[in-house]
């Protein structure tokens, strides 16, 4: 099936981002006809400099490589890079009822954490949705807390359908079973935005340091701890063993055990998770050349697909014959 999802390069990209969502689209690449794009468009909506927005896409295509993104097969490309998508925009924003923006609320959360009420970060959803459409894509992967997108994607592709006849491909969610929201340094959904993240390369000096920051209770050593309710445990779930985990279940309710001991354990099998990736991740950052023809090419794809979708909704709205 077409599988399509975008990443907004924001920053760079941490164990939440990982565990959450990258490790499920390299897994699709298996069965599924992937398309994956850096979301460039979206990330202008919270207005970062320009600097950032071009070394954060970089960052992420480099990323992506190293943790195992097979380039041949899956379509990757920045999202800027195939300008049909502005313009599809357009046209799926004449179908969409301003009632439905209204509803959407990731819309009000961001304008709760302070982001400007921009006409952007407004009408996210429609562009989103042309990201969608635009590429005939079958499934869609989300977390369980991003199922209204899709779900707005659904409406405005059916509205459009039912006006102009059936053009695009109705989506389907493909829900992310991640093991759990994956906790930051500070016990909040580990999040850019929080300030609170253990970035994938990051140096291993800096994983240990901040995995020690990680929060906790303040139950003494001999007491025993109830590891559900755990940061450090919760982050031992993604990276430690079947075996070794119920290990530390069992240390954790019998008593007697420091959180600075799970903590250093923690953080021995977090950089070992990740370090057969950090050669690759340090060969593409001497390689950049490599990185944009990796975007030029992927752009060249996903385009020749865009074009003929633009087209047929071109014709359907009375704007070509």
């Amino acid at each position: 099936m077409r599988v399509l999802s975008g990443i907004q390069p924001s920053g760079k990209l941490h164990v939440g981002n990982y565990f959450g969502a990258m490790r499920q689209h390299l897994a699709l690449q298996a069965e599924h006809d992937c398309f994956y794009f850096i979301a460039d468009y979206h990330a202008l909506t919270s207005n970062p400099s320009p600097d950032e927005v071009l070394a954060h896409t970089l960052d992420v295509v480099m990323d992506y490589i190293a943790l195992g993104l097979d380039t041949g097969k899956t379509i990757f490309w920045r999202q800027s890079d195939v300008p049909e998508v502005t313009e599809l925009t357009w046209l799926l924003s004449c179908v969409t009822p301003l009632g439905l923006l209204q509803r959407c609320t990731s819309y009000k959360d961001k304008v709760a954490q302070g982001l400007s009420p921009n006409h952007g970060l407004f009408a996210y959803p429609v562009l989103q949705a042309a990201d969608i459409l635009l590429y005939n894509s079958e499934l869609v992967p989300v977390g369980a807390d991003q199922k209204q997108h899709i779900e707005v994607t659904r409406d405005i592709a059916i509205r459009f359908n039912n006006a102009y006849g059936e053009i695009f491909t109705v989506p389907k969610e493909h829900i992310i079973e991640s093991v759990a929201v994956v906790p930051g340094v500070d016990g909040r959904k580990m999040s850019k935005s929080y300030g609170n993240t253990i970035e994938i390369f990051e140096p291993e000096a800096g994983v240990r340091k901040k995995i020690m920051r990680i929060v906790t209770d303040s139950t003494p050593v001999e007491e025993p701890k109830d590891p559900d309710k755990c940061n450090v445990f919760a982050l031992l779930k993604l990276v430690a063993s079947a075996e070794e985990l119920s290990q530390w279940e069992s240390r954790y309710r019998g008593g007697g055990l420091g959180y600075g001991e799970a903590k250093k354990r923690l953080a021995e099998l977090m950089i070992d998770y990740f370090k057969p990736f950090r050669q690759k991740r340090a060969e593409l950052e001497n390689n950049i050349d490599y990185v944009k023809k990796v975007l030029a090419d992927g752009a060249g794809r996903a385009r020749a697909v865009a074009v003929e979708t633009l087209e047929k909704a071109r014709v359907a709205v009375g704007l070509r014959r």
